[in-house]
């Protein structure tokens, strides 16, 4: 393990983006974003979360996926993508960096998402422990440490130092880069904080969520649920939840008229649209009712039963807090999670 004082925390950005592209959580015009790192950037590694999560980085919102040239009855199909070049993620928590995981059972299973593989193989996670868990943080629930993150290298802060510890041959890299700012550290200041940082997670109001009754023999039952109608009564449809989201994956495929040519690309969509999935003969989601219930079937039911257990929620909180009706996923939990009638 090593450590670095963190008034010196700056030596240790130049000489992780010496080589390669640094992205931090950075604050420009009051909200937190993963940007690139320049010097004098007001970097926020004091922050829980960014508004939306580190997925952009892998999966963007947009992207090019060709671009099409027409001259008469000729067309021209070239590559829009670009070769990728080598980055570092820096400072992204447990929850964000347990989406991956989920991420890849979608892009990386047959047949493979090429554009996000490349991403993938070419990133590198700098993953940061959790010290002040909020309200709103319920990770836990879906087996998350936040003390002791995911990632090719871990970080963990206090009021005077950042102790970095590799994880992984891709970590093991990283370090050597960056050794020559780095001092030899023990890991008691660290285990200190764990503990701290685990007596708080006890505390937190959302630590207990239940979801022993959402499996395969349940579905039926949960999918006919009369609560459901309540529950999207007042759903808005805004598609808010989706987007600031780690783990949604929806995408639609369009084609733009340049003037001179055709761009195919690829941008997030949302579950909760009416449009979505749209066919000839129409949405096979027709109502509010059904497009809420789709979304939550598929993170607690539908996604863990086709990819070993695993829930298509990282338990982050963003939802929670940025649904403008306060409709979440830790409602619809603590609600469907209880027998109808008991």
């Amino acid at each position: 393990m090593f450590k670095i004082a963190l008034d010196k925390i700056d030596e240790l950005f130049a000489a992780l983006s010496g080589n390669e592209t640094l992205y931090l959580p950075i604050e420009k015009s009051g909200e937190i974003e993963f940007y690139p790192y320049e010097k004098d950037a007001k970097v926020r590694l004091d922050a829980l979360h960014t508004v939306k999560s580190a997925k952009d980085l892998f999966f963007p919102q947009t992207e090019n996926l060709m671009n099409m040239k027409l001259d008469g009855k000729n067309i021209q199909i070239e590559e829009g993508r670009h070769v990728e070049d080598p980055f570092v993620l820096f400072g992204v928590r447990a929850c964000d960096a347990r989406s991956f995981d989920v991420l890849d059972k979608v892009f990386l299973a047959d047949p493979v998402d090429s554009y996000y593989a490349a991403r993938r193989e070419h990133g590198v996670i700098v993953s940061m422990a959790c010290s002040r868990p909020e309200e709103t943080c319920f990770c836990n629930v879906f087996g998350i440490d936040a003390t002791m993150p995911e990632g090719d290298v871990v970080v963990w802060l206090d009021t005077d130092h950042l102790y970095w510890e590799a994880k992984t041959e891709k970590g093991e890299a990283l370090t050597k880069t960056v050794e020559s700012v780095l001092t030899d550290s023990d890991s008691k200041a660290v285990e200190a904080q764990i503990a701290a940082t685990k007596e708080i997670m006890d505390k937190l109001p959302l630590k207990d969520l239940d979801l022993t009754r959402f499996t395969e023999d349940e579905m039926m039952n949960i999918f006919n649920d009369s609560r459901w109608a309540e529950m999207s009564e007042h759903c808005l449809g805004c598609g808010t939840c989706t987007f600031v989201c780690p783990t949604c994956q929806c995408y639609d495929i369009r084609d733009y008229d340049t003037g001179h040519g055709v761009v195919r690309y690829r941008c997030w969509d949302s579950c909760m649209y009416r449009d979505f999935t749209r066919m000839a003969h129409g949405n096979p989601r027709k109502s509010q009712l059904e497009r809420f219930r789709q979304r939550f079937m598929h993170k607690l039911v539908y996604f863990p039963e086709n990819n070993d257990g695993m829930f298509s929620c990282v338990g982050c909180g963003r939802c929670l807090s940025k649904c403008p009706i306060h409709t979440n996923i830790a409602k619809v939990i603590k609600t469907m999670g209880v027998k109808e009638h008991e």
